[in-house]
């Protein structure tokens, strides 16, 4: 055997070992091979490190940034609450529909750009319905993958595959040549998670994960935590009253987070503010407190939170401590006299003073310095307020910025980055002109933009393409295709189709899935013709089978979700296990049945 072939496999080796077992960090294990690569001589400088400038890297980076832009404007959220009203809080029917819509999309756009544009969503959408967000990733990471099987530019291999079959002197396949073999996958797809997800998905970051900050702290201090929405009625006794006035702390034990005032919203409005016919309110306390202090004043229930929506939405409200430190201004006065709502439009709700809990109308009491207050409000509020050297807010919270002003503009840039794929634009250069295009009109700054690439993912595929660039350099990849078609020559039909199916699967895991097309597609072409078979569409199920890589993270769809689903690469083994299995079986099947 050639050295410089046997020098490629024993790294592929070692890097499979060290990916499957986890001895260190996938990122590490990536770079680890990369400069192996260059030091051994297989590669030069330039090529071993020709991975971090590649399409695939760069494409990724610009899909992070389209999909925090996306995510930015809130957008994601809405989907978000819109898809949960349909169908509640089921593990099984948001996997299915989230599901559906990713491969449908996935088919006609870059799988990796379907999945970015859902990532937001399925992550909101698990902290909603209370789901493990490992639970819900995976399956729609592995309907990216297969959606891009159901037209023919939606992935590398079958874009690819057509220039290859012109090339060997063979008609192309039309755009929807692979539709039927393509929606098949898709569809056993999701029965597979909705049958065996239970099983093969992991649990352990599921139910058994920790409380949240907001959990703790509203069951160690009992702090009221429902938020319910009401409209007043022109014949209700609130009407021309203030809180004060409707007892709403002293009798009812409830909080006025936000009211209308000329169609607008009006958050922790001030203690003098009145309450007029036509208003629409959120309300803070037990869930009791609220419904008597609703039918005390015949306050009207709205279904639609269209004005408050944001106050029930951890991502974007909850409640912080506060301590006042001795320096403060707040220090001797009173929450009254400071005018904490009208200045920071906060509620406070407890005040822990000389180590004693201070509940209902607190509004005239003296601050001491060390007293604690319990506010609520929504985070970008808190954080004017944590700015404030007046407090020091303790607890962590994120004020995620949702610049709702700009959703057309973001979407602009995203779909605009689309079209010009579809226009034939390289998906690298398209992106990325997508994501420069939303820092450019402030959808996001660029500060924004390179904290939303996840680097650990970036270097992961750029330290292993040079990898697949080494298989084909020295002819380790066309050695290892040569060897296995030669075991079947000659026997049953069906064992080439199976041949040609596992070989694709296993370069596709091994190299980038358009490095495997290319060096698989001439010797496909061969083997059909030594052994009396129709090469068109033979070749047609290489480019199918390139696309199947779930049992490692190698896949980029699987590295951009990896660290939001907390994966690890046994969890890939096990559930992309069983997902190669089903895959493989279908595609043999049809491909010899329909096809051949």
């Amino acid at each position: 055997m050639d050295p410089a072939i046997a020098t490629v496999l024993g790294i592929l080796i070692a890097t499979i070992l060290l990916l499957v077992f986890e001895v260190v960090r996938i990122d590490l294990v990536a770079l680890g091979c990369m400069l192996a690569l260059g030091w051994t001589g297989v590669l030069t400088p330039t090529e071993a490190f020709s991975g971090l400038a590649s399409n695939a890297v760069i494409a990724m980076a610009a899909v992070m940034i389209l999909g925090q832009g996306i995510a930015s404007t809130g957008v994601m959220d809405q989907f978000a609450r819109m898809l949960l009203k349909r169908v509640g809080t089921s593990r099984s029917k948001i996997i299915a529909l989230m599901s559906l819509a990713v491969g449908l999309l996935s088919g006609f756009i870059q799988n990796i750009g379907a999945a970015a544009l859902f990532l937001p969503g399925i992550l909101n959408i698990a902290r909603r319905s209370k789901l493990s967000a490992s639970e819900l990733i995976m399956p729609i990471g592995f309907a990216a993958i297969l959606g891009g099987t159901v037209t023919m530019v939606g992935s590398g291999p079958l874009i690819l595959i057509n220039d290859l079959l012109r090339s060997a002197d063979l008609a192309p396949y039309g755009l929807f040549s692979v539709t039927p073999i393509g929606l098949a996958l898709l569809l056993a797809g999701i029965a597979y998670f909705l049958l065996f997800g239970k099983f093969v998905l992991p649990k352990s970051r599921g139910a058994s994960q920790p409380a949240s900050t907001q959990e703790q702290l509203v069951e160690a201090l009992h702090l009221p935590h429902h938020i319910r929405h009401y409209a007043i009625p022109a014949e209700s006794r609130l009407v021309g009253t203030t809180r004060e006035q409707a007892g709403c702390w002293d009798r009812f034990n409830v909080h006025v987070l936000g009211v209308t005032l000329d169609g607008e919203a009006l958050y922790s409005p001030w203690r003098e503010t009145q309450f007029v016919a036509g208003q629409e309110l959120a309300l803070l306390g037990a869930e009791e407190d609220i419904e008597r202090f609703a039918s005390a004043y015949g306050l009207t229930p709205l279904q639609q939170e269209r004005r408050f929506a944001g106050l029930r939405d951890p991502e974007r409200a909850g409640f912080v401590e506060v301590i006042i430190p001795p320096r403060s201004e707040l220090v001797g006065r009173t929450i009254r006299e400071y005018s904490l709502r009208k200045r920071h439009a906060v509620e406070p709700v407890m005040l822990i003073s000389k180590g004693e809990e201070v509940r209902g109308d607190f509004s005239d009491h003296r601050i001491l310095p060390g007293d604690t207050a319990v506010v609520y409000g929504l985070w970008e509020h808190i954080a004017e307020l944590a700015q404030n050297p007046a407090f020091v807010v303790t607890t962590p919270f994120v004020a995620t910025r949702r610049d709702r002003s700009k959703t057309w503009v973001a979407l602009a840039c995203f779909l605009g980055a689309i079209v010009l794929v579809i226009l034939g634009a390289p998906i690298a250069m398209a992106f990325l002109t997508g994501a420069v295009a939303m820092v450019l009109t402030r959808v996001l700054t660029i500060e924004e933009a390179y904290q939303s690439i996840e680097w650990k993912v970036v270097f992961l595929v750029a330290g292993l393409i040079p990898l697949g660039m080494a298989m084909q350099k020295t002819g380790a990849a066309a050695l290892l295709a040569t060897q296995v078609m030669a075991l079947v020559h000659g026997g049953h039909p069906i064992l080439v189709v199976l041949a040609v199916a596992v070989l694709s699967t296993v370069f596709s895991l091994l190299m980038s899935n358009v490095g495997a097309i290319t060096v698989l597609a001439p010797l496909v072409v061969s083997m059909a013709q030594i052994g009396g078979l129709d090469a068109r569409p033979l070749a047609l199920m290489a480019a199918v089978c390139a696309s199947n890589s779930f049992i490692l993270p190698t896949h980029q769809v699987n590295a951009l979700l990896m660290s939001a689903g907390g994966y690890r690469n046994k969890d890939y083994i096990k559930a992309g296990g069983g997902m190669t299995l089903v895959f493989l079986t279908i595609v043999v099947a049809v491909f010899y049945l329909f096809y051949l």
